[in-house]
């Protein structure tokens, strides 16, 4: 995984959102390979519940910058200190379907122990970006007539037992694509209605 090309990439920006937000993708070296760190939600929240996700949340008044708020969060949520992350760039904002636009950092963080805050977060998830790009772990579907996107694609990455989706399964794809030679299939796996059961 080569982060190099982060710092020059130019993100994409989403406007018109109703509320900003802000995630982190944590970097974790273990055993000489590279690691994404995301959370599972925890069951009782209002939004995205048991989802997997990366630390994150909506931008607060004392946030100086989106930045302050990923680092907030990832601190609030999992006890990584901001002292600790090395920011080394950014993805494209997106939008959530809570209508959030979502600006994704991606910071280098140490391997150690992470503990969940139990209001937010039901487990801390460390996965090999190793597995993260293997073909067998990947699928995708394109999803029709959304009332909101229209037709779009849905990635999934399954990996230890859990499923990464929906927008951080976008940011995943835009992170591997970036840093790695693994590169989204260009045919979906299947084309399926917007009501249809999601594979999780």
């Amino acid at each position: 995984m080569d982060l190099s090309g982060l710092r020059l990439h130019t993100p994409g920006t989403v406007t018109g959102a109703r509320r900003e937000a802000a995630v982190l993708a944590p970097v974790i070296e273990r055993g000489g390979d590279a690691h994404l760190l995301v959370t599972k939600r925890a069951a009782h929240l209002g939004e995205h519940p048991g989802q997997m996700s990366f630390p994150g949340g909506g931008r607060e008044p004392f946030d100086r910058t989106l930045t302050d708020t990923a680092l907030r969060e990832a601190n609030e949520e999992v006890g990584m200190r901001p002292d600790e992350v090395d920011v080394v760039g950014r993805l494209d904002d997106t939008r959530s379907s809570s209508r959030y636009r979502v600006r994704p950092f991606v910071g280098v963080a140490p391997d150690r122990e992470y503990v969940p805050d139990e209001s937010e977060v039901a487990e801390v998830v460390v996965l090999a970006v190793d597995d993260l790009t293997d073909p067998a772990n990947y699928e995708s579907e394109r999803r029709l007539g959304h009332p909101e996107y229209g037709d779009h694609r849905v990635h999934y990455f399954h990996v230890d037992g859990y499923t990464v989706w929906g927008v951080t399964g976008r940011m995943v794809v835009q992170l591997l694509e970036r840093t790695t030679d693994w590169r989204a299939p260009e045919e979906v796996d299947r084309v399926v209605g917007v009501d249809a059961e999601l594979p999780i």
